[in-house]
């Protein structure tokens, strides 16, 4: 499977009703498991983002559609990633001409 980041901004409707976060964040594993993901792991952090995640999907379309899903619940905003594994990036700069 392929590996994903999740940036997350709380939307001000997000931050309001921030004590259901977690219950969300339930709610999210479990649409990434009945669409074949993975929610790896998950970081509230401070800076620029509110919340880092690290996920597998079996591709693009897939991620495509929880962080459309996942947004349209109003309370977080997401920008994904596309991440390459060590192995990956080895593979990719070996092909290189």
């Amino acid at each position: 499977m392929a590996t994903y980041i999740l940036l997350v901004h709380y939307t001000q409707k997000g931050i309001e009703n921030i004590k259901e976060s977690p219950a969300r964040l339930d709610t999210v594993k479990k649409a990434f498991q009945a669409m074949g993901a993975e929610l790896k792991e998950f970081y509230l952090v401070m800076g620029q983002y509110d919340i880092v995640c690290v996920c597998e999907a079996p591709d693009d379309e897939t991620v495509a559609k929880l962080g459309l899903s996942i947004g349209s619940a109003g309370a977080v905003r997401t920008e994904t990633l596309r991440a390459f594994t060590e192995d990956e990036y080895r593979k990719i700069i070996s092909a290189l001409p």
